[in-house]
């Protein structure tokens, strides 16, 4: 086991000190991600609880809430749904200052601002708890919401988008590549063709393109991601399947008998896996950033729907101002996120000796 290819790759991927500390990084936001809901401070759908009160706060405040009302009919949702969806708030609350409970009604300040007062008002008692503290670690943004629950949220898009545009880059690339090396001529003249006509168009010109005809939304946005990014793949696989398809093994396929499909997949494919996984890692980098520059431009997920591009769109006008940490947390997390792709990346690149690949990394 010890002489294995795939001890040797992980031995030569471990001297990469920064590799290995990206692939920490991504397992770490996978972790959060996965658990979502379970660990946020807000639980409720795409963390979505609205307090215009507290819009703008700092990292590290705190603040008394009053539950005003309780709703019983709401359902209670089992670990898994809840983990993955949420759960709807049984109550409805707002941020105070100070209350006082008489004769079965609560007098209570509402938190109207820092420098405020609000007149006492009275409010009916309910059942159980009537107040409850809540600490914002890393702010509000402008609607009063937890920024900490939405960017733990907003991994599950970048993530998402980026695996399921790598699956469909490697779909359309991979095929496409190897019909295009293993036949040649006119086959390969003709994908080709295609290959360089997307390879010359923008690639956010292109994905907000096919947003266009396909709408906007968040499963659209896998589509035109993965539309956008196979030609890097199949640009490879050519390349790799021409200098493969002639090789012995190859030979002694055909002269077995064995079909072209077999031959591709079950021979070639398999000994040109490190160069794929390779542009594969550096695809989801790039799959990333287009994700967040489609969410800024207003093509990617919509409103309320959690997102490291929306969340720089809603604060950007915050940078010049004392609340920069709004936009600029979000986009810290998209950099170190697309960073710890690419040593990942470079890394494999070094541990597989992909040298001369048509692969941009």
């Amino acid at each position: 086991m010890s002489n294995s290819p795939s001890k040797k790759i992980w031995i030569k991927f471990k001297r990469n000190k920064l590799a290995v500390a990206g692939l920490i990084f991504i397992s770490l936001l996978v972790i959060l991600g996965t658990l979502g809901y379970l660990i946020t401070p807000d639980q409720t759908p795409y963390a979505n609880t609205m307090h215009l009160q507290l819009s703008n706060k700092k990292p590290g405040r705190s603040f008394e809430f009053l539950i005003i009302s309780r709703n019983d009919k709401v359902k209670q949702i089992n670990f898994f749904n809840k983990m993955l969806f949420g759960q709807e708030a049984n109550f409805k609350s707002i941020p105070i200052t100070s209350y006082r409970v008489s004769q079965n009604k609560v007098y209570a300040r509402e938190y109207i601002g820092d420098d405020e007062q609000a007149e006492e008002k009275a409010y009916p008692l309910v059942n159980g708890e009537n107040t409850y503290k809540q600490t914002f670690y890393l702010g509000t943004d402008i609607y009063g919401r937890d920024l900490l629950s939405r960017l733990i949220l907003g991994i599950r898009v970048s993530l998402s988008v980026g695996l399921m545009a790598v699956i469909i880059s490697l779909f359309i690339g991979v095929g496409l590549g190897a019909i295009a090396g293993y036949f040649g001529g006119k086959v390969d003249a003709a994908v080709s063709w295609f290959m360089n006509v997307i390879w010359s168009l923008p690639s956010l010109l292109l994905v907000i393109a096919i947003s266009f005809a396909l709408g906007k939304g968040f499963w659209q946005i896998f589509i035109a991601v993965g539309l956008s990014t196979w030609v890097d793949v199949a640009r490879l696989v050519r390349g790799q399947v021409m200098a493969l398809k002639q090789v012995e093994f190859v030979e002694a396929s055909k002269a077995l008998g064995f079909s072209t499909s077999r031959t591709i997949v079950r021979h070639i494919l398999p000994n040109i896996a490190g160069p794929i996984l390779v542009v594969a890692s550096a695809n989801f980098a790039s799959a990333i950033l287009l994700e967040t520059g489609l969410s800024f431009l207003g093509f990617g997920a919509q409103p309320p729907m959690p997102s490291w591009g929306g969340m720089i769109k809603e604060h950007y006008g915050y940078i010049i101002m004392d609340a920069a940490y709004l936009a600029v947390l979000p986009g810290l997390a998209i950099m170190l996120t697309v960073y710890a792709f690419n040593l990942v990346a470079i890394s494999l690149r070094d541990a597989f000796d992909v040298k001369g690949q048509n692969a941009s990394i």
